[in-house]
């Protein structure tokens, strides 16, 4: 399940920040500037899968921008890596270049855009569990 969704820029500042389970403003602001350093301080070379505390980042940069999910123990980084670079592909197709200012001034595009990206995640999840089913059913047979 994924547990927030994060757009950084270069310099370590928030331009988008979408939870989705409760956290207060100073839980979230502190987990916001340790998720981003984690993520910033590593090399292009490293894994963009982070175990941190008990979940996993998953992040990918774009030109200025790092895309940074956070995720629960039992989520495919897999299929959240896909879905990052299927929501950078979707805002390249409205923006032929998504940059910073685009977060900045189109904000309500952005959180629009979002909400199908990671209902397909659930789809993969549910598709996933369906063949797993299917595959259990004709093991036993």
């Amino acid at each position: 399940m994924i547990k927030f969704f994060l757009m950084v820029n270069k310099q370590g500042q928030t331009r988008l920040s979408r939870y989705y389970e409760y956290m207060d403003l100073h839980t979230r602001t502190i987990l916001e500037a340790e998720v981003i350093k984690h993520c910033l301080s590593r090399s292009k070379e490293q894994c963009s899968f982070i175990e941190y505390k008990d979940f996993k980042l998953v992040y990918r940069q774009y030109a200025a921008l790092f895309i940074v999910v956070g995720i629960n123990e039992t989520e495919n980084e897999m299929a959240v890596y896909e879905l990052i670079h299927n929501f950078v592909e979707v805002l390249d197709k409205y923006f032929s270049r998504v940059s910073e200012l685009d977060v900045s001034f189109q904000f309500s595009l952005f959180m629009f855009l979002l909400l199908p990206a990671s209902a397909r995640l659930c789809d993969i999840r549910r598709n996933q569990n369906v063949a797993t089913i299917g595959l259990n059913y004709v093991q036993q047979r």
